[in-house]
């Protein structure tokens, strides 16, 4: 077979080149249970045969919402877009009433769920979706109609040949998927991927990856209803990964030491907090050890990639290796050759210290309606460099329009939104994508986001503020955990502060204050206030004039997805935070905004 066109000739891919024993690797009742490639492939295809039999058309929609990545996820994606059908991936965290959305947008005819909170969910609203057949569940509910119904239905092999015929008539230039952007504005929009979108982001994203093909592991945890963790299991299975899934969020360094892999992808949010887990313990340590760990750190936040340091930089950084980020390394399960880091601005600090620990963190810029990938780093070929998202991927134009922003044309663009041809033409205007971020190329064809189009906004003053550089620095800080600056037609920037609060009580410990338990009391503790006011100040010294945070209020809630303060990437709702902290914002400017 030569390179896969379409999204479901991935698995036969593999199955020829590179098969597998353990393709698909689920944990079940803490029992890590393996899918080989042809047994990956046989079930996909008694599931096409089954929702042919069940009236699944081409061009149908049929919904897929899992709490965590699995077996069974793969095994539906596969079996639906080869008869022609498209797999609608929802976020398991979002509200019911989104889900009585997205599913009567896009007339999903059927809906497989992960678990009963989900199923719980999509009952609650199944009578508001017409198009709505049947739900079907992977973990075995009560009442509720499992997934394996399907598969059995499936083992009567008697429309294998409609199955086939369907398979012949699908072009790489169909649609293949619907996935509806999780906006931090308005109502979802249903992105239209093609087979092609996806499969050129696979196997072009493949060549940036530093590993031996047919003999490496991965962990997946990101979740797979996102574009940009998705396209990786297809990329991993075109490279005969092994692909792990792990068991969730909470348990990822548990799973990283039983499974050893090669690669994973990660969020900055995930980075900062391995990060700052070390940091935690290191500050735990004494005497020489404590140390030889912060000149270790110091070390590390001064790398630069090829040896640009110097041999006695580089000497000392041996030593360090040696000592202290060995144990990093073994903390990730000691085999990590590549992170993938991508949804949101990396810290440099970040990709300095791993990379100087060996723990390469690559990253990597993209959106959905790009497949994700538009470009992305890579230690080989003198193609990393810190600070920026590395040099756009093969048959990839970006240019970069005259108010800075960055205009994208290649073979992952999307075919469009989802009934939504006013929105398309926007977008599309003069045949370049534009992706309302603000960014530049330098003279070695590095490209670097500067800011978000529509997140920049200018004081009463006329000066332009970009948020996401002055929330990246200020995040830095241990004291805070996430950071929104506000300002926008107001005499000055300010921001709202949630407070790092497990960090904030060690500290007050340590220092002998006694501090209050209740966050809402926390919050406005002279002491905490006084010292949140120091990092400021702090950071504040790398900014202009007009840039520099001249007030700010700490909230006593933890921004959370499940609370609808970030979107399912962490991202943050600026609408949704700047309605909730009403009363501090009157506070920072003397009224209501």
């Amino acid at each position: 077979m030569t390179n896969p066109k379409r999204l479901f000739d991935f698995p036969y891919y593999q199955l020829e080149h590179y098969p597998q024993k353990n393709a698909l690797v689920t944990k079940y009742n803490g029992k890590w249970v393996p899918t080989s490639t042809q047994e990956y492939i046989d079930k996909a295809n008694a599931l096409s045969r089954a929702l042919i039999q069940m009236g699944v058309q081409p061009n149908n929609k049929v919904a897929l919402i899992s709490s965590t990545n699995r077996t069974e996820w793969n095994i539906c994606d596969i079996g639906i877009m080869q008869i022609g059908a498209q797999d609608v991936p929802i976020y398991p965290t979002i509200s019911e009433e989104e889900y009585e959305y997205v599913l009567n947008h896009s007339e999903s005819v059927y809906c497989f769920v992960s678990d009963k909170e989900v199923y719980d969910k999509v009952m609650s609203i199944k009578d508001n979706v017409p198009s709505l057949k049947e739900v079907y569940t992977f973990d075995t509910i009560d009442g509720a109609k499992n997934w394996s119904e399907v598969l059995e239905k499936g083992k009567d092999e008697s429309n294998q040949g409609e199955l086939d015929k369907r398979k012949e008539a699908i072009g790489e230039n169909d649609i293949a998927t619907l996935i509806y952007t999780s906006g931090t504005t308005g109502k979802p929009k249903g992105v239209m991927l093609s087979h092609k979108n996806i499969a050129s982001n696979a196997i072009f994203s493949s060549e940036r990856l530093p590993i031996e093909m047919g003999k490496s592991k991965g962990l997946s945890f990101l979740p797979v209803c996102h574009v940009y963790e998705r396209m990786l299991h297809y990329m991993y299975q075109y490279c005969g990964v092994e692909l792990y899934f792990a068991e969730s969020l909470e348990t990822i360094s548990q799973n990283l030491n039983e499974v050893k892999p090669e690669v994973m992808t990660a969020v900055p949010r995930v980075l900062e907090k391995v990060y700052d887990k070390i940091y935690a313990k290191g500050t735990e340590l004494t005497g020489v050890k404590k140390k030889l760990f912060f000149w270790a750190i110091d070390l590390g936040l001064r790398y630069e990639p090829y040896e640009q340091n110097g041999w006695w930089y580089e000497t000392q950084l041996k030593l360090a290796n040696k000592l202290i980020f060995s144990k990093w390394r073994e903390a990730l399960g000691g085999n990590i050759k590549a992170i993938a880091s991508g949804s949101a601005p990396l810290q440099p600090r970040l990709a300095r210290v791993f990379n100087a620990g060996q723990i390469p963190v690559m990253e990597g810029y993209g959106l959905t309606e790009t497949s994700p990938v538009i470009s992305v780093n890579d230690m080989r070929n003198k193609g990393f460099k810190i600070g920026t998202v590395g040099k756009p991927l093969r048959e990839t134009e970006v240019k970069i329009a005259s108010d800075g922003e960055i205009l994208v044309k290649g073979p992952q663009v999307m075919v469009g939104y989802f009934k939504n041809e006013e929105e398309t033409a926007k977008v599309m205007e003069g045949g370049y994508f534009h992706t309302g971020d603000i960014g530049e190329i330098d003279s070695e064809g590095f490209l670097k986001i500067t800011d978000r189009k529509k997140e920049m906004f200018k004081t009463s003053g006329g000066k332009y503020i970009a948020p996401q550089i002055i929330e990246n620095v200020m995040k830095q800080s241990r004291f805070i955990e996430q950071i929104m600056v506000i300002g926008e037609g107001e005499k000055m920037p300010a921001a709202l502060i949630q407070a790092d609060l497990e960090f904030v009580k060690e500290w007050g410990k340590l220092k002998g204050h006694n501090l209050p338990s209740d966050p809402k009391e926390l919050v406005n503790n002279k002491e905490v206030i006084a010292r949140i006011q120091e990092e400021v100040d702090h950071y504040n010294e790398r900014f202009g004039q007009w840039e520099k945070i001249k007030k700010f209020e700490i909230t006593p809630d933890v921004w959370s997805i499940e609370d609808g303060q970030l979107t399912p990437t962490m991202k943050m709702k600026r609408k949704v935070i700047k309605a909730m902290y009403k009363d501090l914002y009157e506070r920072i400017y003397g009224h209501s905004s």
